[in-house]
C-alpha cells in the first residue's frame, strides 16, 4: 500500500501547490473542453474565474489581515490563557492533504460525483477539487479513530455524498441572495450549518417579539440612509472592533477604513468571478439539457468565497468575532484559544445568514449555539489533531503541546462521523437524532426553498 500511495501523495500535493487560484481557472478550462465549449470561450473564461478568485482572495486576506490582530488584541485584553492553540484552516488543509487518504479521497469524490449526477441523486457538478480536503480531513479523522484504511475512505464518501445533497438544498437560496445564478456551494464548513439555519428560523418564527426582529441589509439601508450601506457598516462595525481591542486612533480608523473597503470592493470581486462562470454554466446546462432532455437544473459547484461579498455575511461574520471571544472565556469546558480561525467568521456562518433570508439579528441568535459547539468539539479533538499534524510532519512544538483549529476542527458534522466509527453509543443515537432533526427540517422548510427555486428559474 505504501509503495502506492507515496508517488500518488507526491502527485496530488505538486497539484495541489499551484493553489485554488490556479488550479481552479485549470479545472474550469478541461471542464469546458469536456463540455464541447469552444477553446477560445473556455480558455478566457477560465482566465476570468481565475482572476475573479484573486481578487476576491485578496479582499479576503485584507480582511484577515485586518481582523485577526483587533481579535487578538481582544483576546490579550480578556486574559485568556488556553492550553489549545487554533491553527486556522490553512494548516489545517495542509496537514489533511499530508496524510496517506487525501489523494484516494479526491478519486473517490470525484467517482461519487459522478455517479450521483448519473442517478440524478445530485444537481451539483463540484468543480471545487481544492475543497475536497474537508472530505479528506473526515476520512483521516476515522482513519486514526479506527486503523482501517477502507473505513476512513467509507468516512469520506458519506461526507461527500452529504455535503453534495446539502449544496442541492441551499442553491436556490444562495442564488438568491449572493447572486449567484447556476452556482452551488458544497464546502463542508459552511454548508452544515444550512439545516441548523433554517430549523433555528423556523422556531424563532415561532417566539413572540423575536419573530418581529429584522435586519437585512435593505432594511437598514431603508432605515438609514447612508450609514445603512455596506460600506459605512464595514466602517462602523471596523470602529466598534477597534474600541474593544483597545486601539489609538490612528489604528481604529485604519481598520475602519479598510473593512469599509472589503465590504465595497468584495461584491465587485465576485461579479468579476461571475463574468467568467456564467458562459461556463451556460455550456455545461446546454451539453447537459441535450445529452439529459428531462433535466435543466445542473449547477456548478464551487468555493464558499464566492458568497461571501455578500453584506449581511460579512457583517454577520464581524459580530460574531468579540462573541465567539467571550464565549470562549466563559464557556466551561473549553481548552481553545481562539485566534487564527477568528477572521474566518463569516465563512462559518454564510449559510446561516442565507437560511435566515438575511436577516442578521437572528442569524447571529442562531450562530452563538453553533459556536459554542465548535468550541467544545475543537478542544475535545485537539489531541486527535495534533496527532494528526505530528503523524505528517508538522512541527506542533512551535505553536504549543496541543494544536487545532477553532473552525474547522470544531465542525460538528465531521466529529460526530469520527465518534460514530469510533462506536461510541451516544454519538451512534445523536446521529439518528440528527437525520431525524434534518428529515424534519426539509419537511417544515422545503415549500420555501421550492419557491425560491421556482423564483431563481424564472428570473
Amino acid at each position: 500500500m505504501e509503495g502506492m500511495v507515496t508517488p500518488l501523495l507526491n502527485a496530488v500535493q505538486y497539484v495541489l501547490g499551484f493553489g485554488a487560484t490556479v488550479m481552479l481557472p485549470i479545472v474550469i478550462f478541461v471542464l469546458a473542453l469536456v463540455f464541447r465549449i469552444k477553446p477560445a470561450k473556455a480558455f478566457r473564461s477560465a482566465l476570468v474565474v481565475g482572476v475573479g478568485f484573486v481578487g476576491v482572495f485578496t479582499i479576503f486576506s485584507l480582511m484577515g489581515a485586518q481582523v485577526g490582530p483587533a481579535a487578538q488584541a481582544i483576546v490579550v485584553r480578556t486574559g485568556l490563557n488556553l492550553p489549545a492553540v487554533d491553527l486556522g484552516w490553512a494548516p489545517l488543509s495542509a496537514i489533511t492533504w499530508g496524510s496517506p487518504i487525501a489523494p484516494f479521497a479526491i478519486v473517490l469524490t470525484l467517482i461519487i460525483n459522478l455517479v450521483m449526477l448519473a442517478f440524478k441523486w445530485t444537481k451539483t457538478i463540484d468543480v471545487d477539487i481544492w475543497n475536497y480536503w474537508h472530505f479528506a480531513f473526515a476520512g483521516s479523522l476515522v482513519y486514526v479513530a479506527t486503523g482501517n484504511f477502507f473505513l476512513g475512505l467509507v468516512g469520506a464518501a458519506i461526507a461527500a455524498v452529504v455535503i453534495l445533497k446539502i449544496g442541492d438544498w441551499c442553491a436556490p437560496l444562495a442564488q438568491k441572495y449572493c447572486n449567484l445564478p447556476g452556482i452551488s456551494l458544497p464546502t463542508l464548513s459552511s454548508a452544515v450549518f444550512f439545516p441548523i439555519g433554517l430549523l433555528g428560523n423556523w422556531v424563532l418564527d415561532k417566539i413572540p417579539g423575536i419573530n418581529r426582529l429584522h435586519a437585512d441589509p435593505e432594511t437598514i439601508q431603508k432605515r438609514l440612509g447612508i450609514f445603512g450601506e455596506p460600506m459605512m457598516i464595514g466602517f462602523m462595525l471596523g470602529i466598534l472592533l477597534g474600541l474593544l481591542a483597545g486601539y489609538d486612533v490612528k489604528n481604529l480608523l485604519g481598520l475602519a477604513i479598510n473593512l469599509g473597503a472589503v465590504m465595497y470592493i468584495l461584491p465587485r470581486m465576485v461579479r468579476i468571478l461571475m463574468d467568467g462562470l456564467i458562459p461556463i454554466s451556460d455550456g455545461v446546462k446546454e451539453f447537459m439539457a441535450k445529452r439529459f432532455p428531462d433535466r435543466a437544473d445542473f449547477y456548478i459547484g464551487l468555493d464558499i468565497a464566492v458568497a461571501i461579498g455578500n453584506p449581511a455575511i460579512i457583517s454577520t461574520g464581524l459580530l460574531l468575532t468579540p462573541i465567539a471571544i467571550m464565549l470562549a472565556f466563559i464557556i466551561p469546558g473549553n481548552q481553545t484559544l481562539p485566534v487564527a480561525d477568528l477572521s474566518n467568521m463569516a465563512v462559518f456562518c454564510s449559510m446561516i445568514v442565507v437560511a435566515c433570508d438575511q436577516n442578521i439579528i437572528r442569524a447571529v441568535i442562531i450562530a452563538i449555539p453553533c459556536l459554542i459547539g465548535d468550541l467544545l468539539i475543537c478542544s475535545a479533538a485537539a489531541p486527535l489533531i495534533t496527532q494528526l499534524a505530528n503523524n505528517v510532519g508538522y512541527d506542533t512544538a512551535t505553536s504549543g503541546s496541543l494544536v487545532t483549529a477553532f473552525l474547522d476542527g470544531g465542525n460538528p458534522f465531521r466529529y460526530l462521523i469520527y465518534q460514530v466509527f469510533s462506536g461510541n453509543f451516544i454519538a451512534i443515537i445523536l446521529a439518528i437524532v440528527t437525520i431525524v432533526l434534518v428529515a424534519f427540517t426539509w419537511k417544515v422548510t422545503h415549500k420555501h426553498a421550492y419557491l425560491e427555486d421556482e423564483t431563481v428559474a424564472a428570473n
